[in-house]
């Protein structure tokens, strides 16, 4: 194989989006789509970051506030007008794909990554075996932070499986 080709091969799609303040991303193979925030129903006794459920196209679909999940500030009301969740789908127990809402403030785009460009998470991040930043990247003038999507999407009480 030809090192064109070898290098077409490592390049992947991220869907990057803003949460307070600072760029994060998701593999796009993970992402279903993006929807308008709309109408969520509360679930009593849930974890902190659980913002409710929503019903999509007959699915219940859970809402995460992707600020409270990462340990972030969040974003004042005013400036959530450009809010929006970005479905992602993760399998759970060998099963199929369970959709998973992840609010996010805003969506930026798509970034093409070749695997060899990703460094390791800020040093002390790594210590945390469910810290969902799986590396970092350089995007813009700053950076984007890769996010793991089955360790976004598990909640802190949860316990994960062996891998």
């Amino acid at each position: 194989m030809s090192a064109a080709a070898t290098a077409a091969v490592a390049l992947s799609q991220w869907l990057v989006f803003q949460l307070a303040g600072q760029a994060y991303a998701t593999p796009l193979t993970h992402v279903s789509e993006i929807i308008r925030e709309g109408v969520l129903t509360p679930v009593p006794g849930a974890a902190g970051e659980v913002l409710g459920i929503r019903q999509l196209r007959g699915q219940i679909v859970p809402v995460l506030d992707g600020c409270r999940r990462l340990g972030l500030a969040p974003v004042a009301r005013a400036a959530q007008a450009q809010a929006h969740i970005v479905v992602l789908s993760q399998l759970m127990q060998g099963q199929h794909a369970e959709p998973v809402g992840l609010r996010v403030d805003t969506v930026d785009g798509l970034l093409s990554v070749n695997e060899s460009e990703i460094s390791a998470p800020p040093s002390g991040r790594a210590l945390r075996a469910s810290d969902p930043v799986r590396g970092v990247v350089a995007w813009k003038q700053g950076f984007v932070a890769l996010l793991d999507v089955g360790k976004l999407c598990r909640l802190s009480g949860e316990v994960a499986d062996a891998d």
